[in-house]
């Protein structure tokens, strides 16, 4: 038994509707721009549940990328307009790329993007008309397929011989202002997701298609949050592990309603950075 079994019945926790996907006919897609005429926006739909989500504080240090999937770390940082994209490249990307590689040792970190988000009530979530809202269904930023198709579009040119090596997609995730409170970030245990759970999902944009994982309900899913959140503490997220040993490959994640959220915080901003992290054989 886990240090995280030991200690999970003594933890606090809320009950939150986490949005799963409902059953559907075929493979789910989504397009990320105005469809063809007759074609839904999207084949995803939400199957909320009720679900316990626990305070992963007191135990922080118990998290490990490799295992569940996620861990929070201490990550200060000098930038000092997050919405500013020419600052977050020129200040913030080069200091995540030295955090990461020292973190987890990594002989290489590429920053593929970043995405900024605050959210607006009401407002719906589209790309490419300002900050986007917070990702409200369960899901994974990659699969298996996309995992690998990233290092092809971004370092075509060295793709095969790093591919030979270890990749992963790993997202540092952070609020923009703290203490946050309002639509935390929710991360599952990757040792309670079943391979059956991870369904291939299709997000088609005008130039390419990219592959996602929708995620469906299984009442063993174990979810941690870490409540108020400050600038200067991240989440780094597993999104995609070439490695099939047995490690944590894939980390369902969503934003979600803290039912404690007091009625006056406010509305959560953050920034995400999406990286590609290698490791020689």
């Amino acid at each position: 038994m886990s240090l995280i079994d030991r200690k999970i019945e003594s933890l606090p926790f809320v009950v939150a509707e986490l949005n799963y996907l409902a059953p559907t006919d075929g493979k789910p897609r989504t397009y990320a721009f105005d469809p063809p005429p007759g074609e839904p926006k999207s084949t995803t739909f939400p199957e909320p549940h009720q679900v316990s989500v626990f305070n992963g504080r007191s135990i922080s240090d118990s998290f490990s990328l490799d295992r569940e999937g996620f861990a929070l770390v201490r990550h200060p940082t000098m930038v000092r307009d997050f919405y500013s994209d020419q600052e977050v490249r020129a200040v913030y990307y080069p200091a995540v790329e030295s955090f990461l590689r020292a973190t987890l040792r990594a002989d290489r970190v590429l920053i593929f993007d970043h995405t900024v988000r605050k959210r607006v009530e009401g407002a719906a979530d589209v790309r490419g008309q300002g900050p986007r809202q917070p990702a409200t269904r369960v899901h994974v930023d990659q699969t298996p397929s996309s995992g690998a198709n990233r290092v092809r579009e971004h370092l075509p040119d060295e793709a095969e011989e790093l591919l030979q090596g270890r990749v992963q997609v790993i997202n540092l995730w952070r609020p923009i202002r703290g203490p946050l409170r309002d639509s935390p970030l929710a991360v599952c245990d990757v040792t309670t997701v079943g391979a059956d759970d991870l369904v291939a999902s299709d997000l088609i944009y005008p130039n390419r298609n990219g592959e996602t994982y929708s995620v469906k309900f299984n009442p063993a899913h174990r979810w941690f949050y870490f409540p108020e959140m400050m600038t200067d503490e991240a989440l780094l997220l597993k999104c995609y592990d070439s490695e099939t040993d047995g490690r944590a490959r894939f980390a369902p994640h969503t934003a979600f309603v803290d039912p404690t959220t007091p009625p006056d915080a406010p509305l959560r901003e953050s920034i995400e950075l999406r990286t590609l992290v290698f490791h020689r054989q």
